[in-house]
């Protein structure tokens, strides 16, 4: 069988970049650190992918895991300042935009699924911009706007901490996603934004009250970019059942996410975690959203992956674990590749049209 296509529906590469980091990895070189770089994600088949770009806090916290005696617990990181947050997201933008220019069109920026398949087609390395919480973003909204005529296309409205928009899950096992209060007025304004704009929202990160908030405003497709079974690992970043049916019903994607304390049942940060692991979510992801809802949302350089793929280069070995299991090529294209197109083309707004100020 020949290598499968692949489109990423997450990664945290932007914060090892360097340019943006000093002492980072050039991304057009390849490296033996971190999961992602150009020379790796062509060994590995990839043609593209959501680019995370995250605010850090100005201190890194101290550690706040707390180990129990079948789990584990972390606090809740603390917002970080809008302004601190622009900054950083400012920074990464220029990186991103630098790196496509030293590129020569080997690397591009999409932000429609017709540039995507132009990439594609050229043979070229697609970049689609997200954002993993909206810290950044003010009240009056205009960040976003501008974040959008750069070419942002996806966001994250929280990650694991609060902020003006809605609250974050805080990292647990075992425990429920349902962990505090939902949307904030600011945050439900945000949703009616993204869907004007034609904005992705993410799911990812949000507790379960802020998840049916979104179900219950937005007007797109429910998306998370990098998530995985609460029925098979109960940690509070996982998707339960209901939250994964109603996924299923508006025509909305998951993106599974390798990390292996999400993949596996004992939530075990363990890099020798077996293909079968992963396949296992595969399949009961595919039970609960069917064939057409589920994608990839590796997580690389944001997780620590099963030791088989180690990084974007062993993504193949993913795709033959799939095969040996029983899924067939139609299934693989889909998971590899389609179903992110799919739900894009379902999201994604012609940006020719006219758009209403920001409320």
């Amino acid at each position: 069988m020949g290598k499968v296509l692949i489109f990423d529906g997450h990664n945290d590469a932007v914060q090892f970049m360097l340019g943006y980091k000093p002492d980072g990895r050039d991304f057009l070189a390849r490296s033996e650190t971190g999961h992602l770089d150009f020379p790796r994600a062509l060994e590995g088949g990839l043609a593209g992918g959501l680019f995370a770009m995250y605010a850090k806090p100005e201190q890194e916290p101290v550690d706040d895991l707390t180990i129990t005696h079948n789990g584990y617990e972390v606090r809740y990181a603390d917002a970080v300042h809008p302004d601190h947050a622009r900054r950083q997201i400012d920074g990464q933008l220029s990186t991103i935009k630098k790196l496509i220019e030293r590129s020569g069109d080997k690397i591009r920026l999409a932000t429609s699924v017709g540039e995507i398949e132009a990439a594609r087609y050229d043979g070229a390395f697609a970049i689609v911009l997200h954002m993993e919480g909206a810290d950044a973003i003010g009240p009056d909204l205009g960040y976003l706007d501008s974040l959008y005529q750069a070419g942002l296309r996806s966001l994250g409205i929280v990650w694991s901490r609060p902020n003006i928009f809605g609250y974050g899950v805080p990292f647990a096992y075992p425990r429920s996603p349902d962990t505090g209060p939902g949307l904030t007025d600011l945050g439900k304004n945000l949703v009616r934004r993204c869907n004007e704009l034609g904005i992705m929202i993410d799911v990812s990160h949000l507790n379960e009250r802020g998840f049916w908030d979104v179900a219950a405003l937005s007007t797109a497709p429910l998306v998370a970019t990098h998530a995985c079974a609460h029925a098979i690992c109960p940690s509070t970043r996982n998707l339960t059942d209901r939250q994964l049916d109603a996924i299923r019903d508006t025509g909305g994607v998951v993106g599974l996410n390798l990390a292996v304390n999400d993949i596996r049942a004992d939530a075990h940060l363990e890099e020798d975690t077996p293909l079968e692991a992963v396949v296992r979510q595969i399949d009961y992801l595919i039970a609960r959203v069917g064939a057409d809802g589920i994608a990839l949302g590796s997580d690389f350089d944001g997780a620590v992956m099963p030791r088989k793929i180690k990084d974007a280069s062993g993504l193949p070995h993913l795709m033959e674990a799939m095969r040996k299991s029983g899924f067939d090529e139609p299934i693989l294209q889909k998971f590899a590749y389609d179903n992110w197109l799919r739900v894009f083309g379902l999201t994604w707004l012609d940006r020719s049209r006219t758009l209403s100020p920001p409320p």
